[in-house]
C-alpha cells in the first residue's frame, strides 16, 4: 500500500507533463505487448513449418512444398511456394529468387509494422521530461524571486526536487521502450533471415539436382 501512495504522490508531484509521459508509457506497453504476440506466432509456425518442409528442401521436392503450402498459411511456405510457381514458368535461378523475395519484403513489412514506433515514443519521453524539469525549475525560480528570503533555500529545494521528477518519469518510460524495441528488433531480423536462408538452400537443392542430371546426361 505505501509503494502504491508513494507512486501516485510521484505523479501528483511530477507536474502536467507527468500525464503526457504516462499516456506514452500505457502506448507503448500496448504497442509492445500486441507486436511480440504476433511475432511470437509468426516464429512458432515458421519454426514448425521449417521442420516439416526441411527434406523436401535438401531433395527439391517442389511437388510436396506446394502440398505443404496449400495446407498452411505460414509466411516460409507461402515464400516457398511462390518460387517454385516462379520456377514452373521460367527456368531463371534469379526469377525464382525475384518471386521468393517479394514475399520476405511482403511479410517484412507487416513484422515491422509499429516496431519503430516504440524508439520514437522513447523518446519523445525523454524530451518531454526534460521540458517538464525546465518548465518547473522556471517556475521555481520566479516563485523563489517573490518568497520570503529565509524561506527561499527550502522553497527551491522542493521545488527542483518536484521538478526532477519530470525528468525521471522520461527516463523510467523511455529505457523499457528503448530495450523493448531492440528486441523486436532482434525477432524480426531472425524470421527474415530464416525465411531467406531456407530459399538459399532450396534453389541450391535445385539447381544440385538440374547440374546433377544434366551430369548424369553427359556420362
Amino acid at each position: 500500500m505505501d509503494f502504491f501512495n508513494g507512486i501516485v504522490r510521484f505523479l501528483q508531484e511530477g507536474g502536467v507533463f507527468i500525464y503526457p509521459i504516462a499516456f506514452i508509457l500505457v502506448l507503448g506497453i500496448v504497442i509492445a505487448v500486441e507486436r511480440w504476440w504476433f511475432l511470437r506466432s509468426v516464429y512458432g509456425v515458421n519454426q514448425r513449418a521449417m521442420a516439416q518442409v526441411q527434406s523436401a528442401v535438401g531433395q527439391a521436392d517442389t511437388a510436396r512444398i506446394l502440398q505443404l503450402a496449400a495446407n498452411s498459411a505460414a509466411p516460409l511456405l507461402t515464400m516457398l511456394a511462390s518460387g517454385v510457381n516462379r520456377l514452373r514458368s521460367s527456368s531463371r535461378r534469379e526469377d525464382m529468387e525475384y518471386a521468393m523475395e517479394e514475399v520476405v519484403l511482403e511479410y517484412s513489412l507487416r513484422l515491422q509494422k509499429r516496431t519503430p514506433f516504440l524508439a520514437t515514443l522513447a523518446n519523445v519521453a525523454t524530451l518531454l521530461g526534460l521540458l517538464g524539469t525546465i518548465m518547473g525549475l522556471i517556475a521555481a525560480f520566479s516563485a523563489v524571486a517573490n518568497a520570503d528570503p529565509s524561506e527561499k533555500a527550502s522553497l527551491l529545494s522542493s521545488s527542483i526536487s518536484v521538478a526532477m521528477n519530470t525528468t525521471a518519469f522520461g527516463l523510467i518510460t523511455a529505457i523499457p521502450l528503448v530495450f523493448v524495441h531492440a528486441l523486436l528488433q532482434g525477432k524480426t531480423a531472425s524470421i527474415i533471415d530464416t525465411m531467406e536462408m531456407v530459399g538459399i538452400k532450396l534453389m541450391n537443392s535445385i539447381a544440385k539436382q538440374t547440374d546433377g542430371g544434366a551430369d548424369d546426361k553427359k556420362a
